[in-house]
Order: C-alpha cells, then structure tokens, then sequence
C-alpha cells in the first residue's frame, strides 16, 4: 500500500514522500479514502499512529484540487480543527504547514493566553485551513472577526479530552455558527460513551474506524508500575533518572501545584528540571519545552493539559508520579513515548492509596499489572492501611472547574486559560 494508491493528489504524495513517509499506518490507510469520499468519519487509534495525517493529507488534497480546477478561487476558511490545549493546537497546526509546503493552501493556528492581533494579521492574509482551541474561536466569532459559512469539513481531534475539560458548551456555541451542510470528523485515542452520544447529534451515517481494540495502550510501549510510598516517589524518580542517566524524561503529575513542587524537588537533586501547566502563560510554556527539546532541561513535570499536545521526536521516558483521576489519561500519557514505530518505557510511581485507580486502568486497557519493588525503596508495610478512598471528582464537578465556575457559591471563579 502507498499514498499514491490512496487517491492523494501527485504533490501531497511528494511531499510526505520528502518527509520521509514510506507507507500509510492503518490508521491512515483506513481513513483517507473515508474523508476523501467526503463521509463523516469517526476514528479512533493508538497515540503516535499517524491520526493528524490521517485527517490532514485528504483534507489538503479537496483544498487543493480546488483551487487548481477553479483558479479564482478565493481564499475562505474551508476547514475548521477544533484541539482541546494550545499545545495540541501548535503541534496540528505545524503538521497542516509542513505537509503543504509549496502548495498554495494557507493554514493558520489560534488560541488563547497570547495576543489576538498577531492571529488576526494571520487571518487577514488568507486561511484556508483553521485550527483553533474553542475559547479563542468562539471570541473571533462573537466579535465577528470570522466568517465561518464556506467551512466544508468540521474537525474534533481529541474530542473526549474537549469534554472532559469541559468545552461541551463552547462547543455547542460554536456548532450554531457553522453551516449545517458540512463533514465532520472526530479523531482520537479513546472513545466514551459521551462521545458516542454527541456524535449521534453531529454525525450523519459515519463511519466507525478502529485499527485496534477501543480504548488500548500502545503496543511498543513498556509499561513498569513500582509500588513506593507517596513521600518516597520523588526520591525514587530522582534516583531513576540520575542512576540509569535518562537525558529526556517526561513526568505526570494531578496537579499544577504538585508539578510546581517536584520540578522544585528535583532541581535539589541537581537534575534540571521545570514544569508545563496551564498557569504559565504561552511565551513561557513555549521556551520550556523548547529547552526541553533541545536538551537544556532533563525533565519536564507536566499537567495532563499537555498530555494529549506534546509531540517530541524520540522521547523514551514518561513518568507518572501520579496516577490519573480519568483512566482514559493514561493512554494517552504514556502515548508520548514509543510513537512513529518506536519503543519507549512508561513507568508509574503507584502509592498505596492509588491501588483503585490502577485498577481502574486495568479494566480499561484490558490488562493486569504487577506492581514491582524498586530495592531500596520498598513500600512500609508497617503503615497504616488506607480504608478510606479519595472520592474522584464528578464529570460536573471538572466541568464546573473548566469553565470557572464555583458550584458551592453558584457564581462565576476565576476563568480557566484556553
């Protein structure tokens, strides 16, 4: 199987022959002719298969057959990909300007926490190609600073994260400004019944694809869970990374405070590290994971706001310092290592009072785990036993929290950054 056999356009096949692309993943061989065919299209498949070309190369392929048919076409937003961090938005954005690089499609990336004007200039010199957060979006359309009514095809990619961080209203929001007649398509790792059941509304006869069973972690990914006591975790991934001389490890946390804490604690422990959450503001959140990148920085302590958006070539380690609240997180943590075929190692620093949510993830990935001892740093047995378990917050609750709204006061929080 090639692209060309897919039926993408002799310059797109080019192109992503010249980035190195040999043959389509599953993913993509299953969808492109889906899209191409102008079906809606729900799709689901590992982190790291290859799901933002799967959408984006048949995309550019309609984009560009008619500008080449009709010369005097105009240049209207034609495509709208909706992502749920900027993070995400950045990393779709890139992939739409590199596979179309000397064709004559514009592309252009919008999102909150940095300045409106540099996008609006972006707007204001063509944009066949859209890929937006909804908060941003949703300010260009109230302030009609868009025009929305050429869109053709309407893109969620990660739409279970959007929910699950409570964009379900902006969504809807924006659902009303955008044409009727149109494709829509929704991509991700994993799929709930939420997600079922808003794509009854949005979806007309679409077609189902999953290249692997629903809701899998990926295959090239080894996965280690050490039992170790909640105030030895940091100890233990400081030994880790300093004893096995990890150079690029990508570390989970719940919390922005709790990141905040251990890139401090690990800074003591002369590893260079910082943290990525959604209080730092867009300049900054940029230049860390640059030095990341780079190799300035060994570790990176992250929120899950930036686990469906980092793409980082080669990436071995992902560390979870603590397991996820929502087990569908861990997919996709860990599917920040072991992508494009290669292997990665995903380790989790379990506690005592996580057992539940371990098990959680075990029913979800359809698979057991076997906690080990890490020697040195063996679990004391002598503790006190947890019996009470941490009661994990309610889908309204996370809504209410995403959209800055203080369900005990019934009033308006401080508003959460897109």
């Amino acid at each position: 199987m090639s692209f060309a056999s897919l039926g993408l356009h002799q310059d797109i096949v080019n192109r992503v022959s010249e980035l190195g692309y040999e043959a389509p993943t599953p993913i993509q061989t299953a969808a492109i002719p889906a899209i191409l065919a102008q079906r809606d299209v729900m799709a689901g498949a590992q982190t790291g298969t290859g799901k933002t070309a799967a959408f984006a190369l048949p995309l550019l392929h309609r984009l560009l057959t008619q500008k080449l048919s009709d010369p005097t076409d105009s240049t209207v937003i034609r495509v709208l990909v909706l992502t749920p961090t900027r993070e995400l938005a950045q990393q779709v954005h890139a992939s739409f300007v590199n596979y179309s690089q000397g064709l004559p499609v514009k592309a252009v990336v919008a999102y909150g926490g940095a300045s409106i004007n540099p996008q609006l200039e972006a707007l204001r010199q063509g944009c066949d190609v859209l890929v937006a957060t909804p908060g941003r979006l949703l300010e260009l359309i109230m302030k009609n600073l868009i025009d929305l009514s050429g869109l053709q095809t309407l893109v969620l990619d990660e739409a279970d994260r959007m929910l699950d961080m409570g964009f379900i209203i902006d969504i809807q929001r924006i659902l009303k400004k955008l044409p009727s007649e149109r494709q829509t398509l929704f991509f991700s790792a994993t799929f709930n019944d939420e997600i079922f059941a808003l794509s009854k509304t949005l979806l007309k006869a679409p077609e189902l694809i999953e290249v692997n069973s629903r809701n899998t972690t990926a295959t090239q990914v080894e996965q280690t869970i050490y039992a170790v006591d909640n105030d030895r975790k940091s100890a233990l991934l400081s030994y880790l990374i300093g004893s096995k001389n990890w150079q690029q490890v990508l570390i989970f946390t719940r919390t922005k405070q709790g990141a905040d804490d251990l890139a401090k604690e690990m800074g003591k422990d002369g590893i260079a590290t910082q943290s990525i959450h959604g209080d730092k503001s867009q300049g900054a959140r940029d230049r860390i994971l640059a030095e990341f990148k780079e190799g300035k920085v060994r570790a990176l302590v992250a929120t899950d706001v930036a686990a469906r958006g980092l793409d980082i070539e080669q990436l071995q380690y992902v560390v979870n310092h603590e397991l996820p609240y929502h087990a569908e997180d861990y997919i996709h943590r860990i599917g920040r290592t072991g992508r494009a075929g290669l292997t990665g190692l995903a380790i989790s620093l379990v506690s005592e009072k996580e057992n539940y949510l371990l098990t959680d993830i075990e029913k979800l990935v359809g698979e057991h785990f076997v906690p080990q001892w890490f020697p040195g740093f063996e679990p004391d047995l002598n503790k006190p036993a947890h019996t009470q378990k941490r009661r994990e917050p309610s889908k309204k609750e996370l809504r209410a929290k995403a959209l800055g709204i203080d369900l005990k006061k019934n009033k308006k929080a401080k508003p959460r950054r897109r």
